[in-house]
């Protein structure tokens, strides 16, 4: 539907089109950043949210026809999109006025703008700038208070009664040991697991989804690597991992920059990787065939 929208309305709302992208620039760049440069090695991702219930139906009987509600459905959506996007606006401090972005629709449709439209051009660039340097404040400000914050977490999180730091600045807390051997790099570990922030917003959880988790231990995050290692078969840990071995500055959906992550890990299985073949690594290659 968004994509019918900015084709349809291009040419006549240019600037509310502009304006409504641009509004969401805090949550794109976050997006963005986080595709860009996240780290190859990744902690289990957060858990998707929950499908919408579907809307009720439209009573069709206040339309004439189907052109007339197809004009309503495109005009109400843009409606909703825009109010939601004006409130996205007022987090970076940009407040834009409603009804002047109601005018300047309606002058669009009755050819009256009272701006040019090298106006209109150059109060988008500027507004442009506008909502970039202040989303990026924000982003700044956030990272800032998140770091502030996980730094007290862990600080208070160590003082409590079995808790061991490596020199990593990994905080771990064995639960239950386990039996057997500790896990390597290269083998594959199979958890249940529970992911919060440190205001314990949940953002991952293998026991919701009813299936527990299998991967290579060098194939997470470096807080997964090096505080599994600290587990056996059966064992329980809770692991309170820094940003720096997670997912540092940048973040990712559903976890902002520079977050400290607490986890509560079940190690239910480890699988060693199978032992390559000697005799494979001595058996000479075979002859190319040869041309008639």
């Amino acid at each position: 539907m968004l994509l019918v929208l900015e084709k349809w309305m291009k040419s006549l709302f240019k600037v509310t089109l502009l304006a409504t992208t641009m509004a969401l620039a805090l949550n794109a760049t976050q997006v963005m950043a986080a595709e860009a440069t996240a780290p190859a090695a990744a902690a289990p991702a957060p858990a998707a949210a929950p499908a919408a219930a579907a809307p009720a139906a439209t009573d069709t009987t206040k339309f004439k026809n189907d052109d007339e509600q197809a004009a309503y459905a495109l005009g109400a959506s843009l409606g909703r999109y825009m109010d939601n996007s004006l409130k996205e606006q007022e987090k970076l401090g940009i407040k834009l006025d409603k009804d002047q972005l109601i005018a300047g629709v309606q002058d669009a449709f009755a050819n009256k703008s009272k701006l040019s439209d090298q106006e209109i051009e150059k109060t988008l660039q500027t507004f442009e700038g506008r909502v970039k340097a202040s989303a990026q404040a924000k982003m700044e400000q956030d990272a800032k208070a998140n770091a502030d914050k996980g730094d007290k977490f862990r600080a208070d999180f160590a003082k409590e009664k079995g808790v061991k730091k490596t020199e990593s600045g990994l905080l771990y807390q064995v639960e239950k040991p386990g039996t057997g051997a500790a896990p390597k790099d290269s083998d594959t570990v199979v958890v249940n697991y529970k992911g919060t922030l440190t205001d314990g917003t949940e953002f991952d959880n293998s026991y919701t989804r009813g299936e527990p988790l299998s991967f290579r231990l060098d194939g997470v995050i470096p807080g997964w690597t090096e505080g599994l290692k600290h587990l056996k078969k059966g064992g329980k840990i809770k692991l309170v991992i820094p940003p720096a071995l997670a997912y540092g500055k940048t973040g990712v959906p559903g976890i902002p920059a520079n977050s400290t992550l607490v986890f509560d890990v079940e190690l239910l299985d480890v699988k060693a990787a199978p032992k390559a073949d000697p005799k494979a690594a001595e058996k000479p290659a075979e002859a190319a065939p040869k041309a008639n």
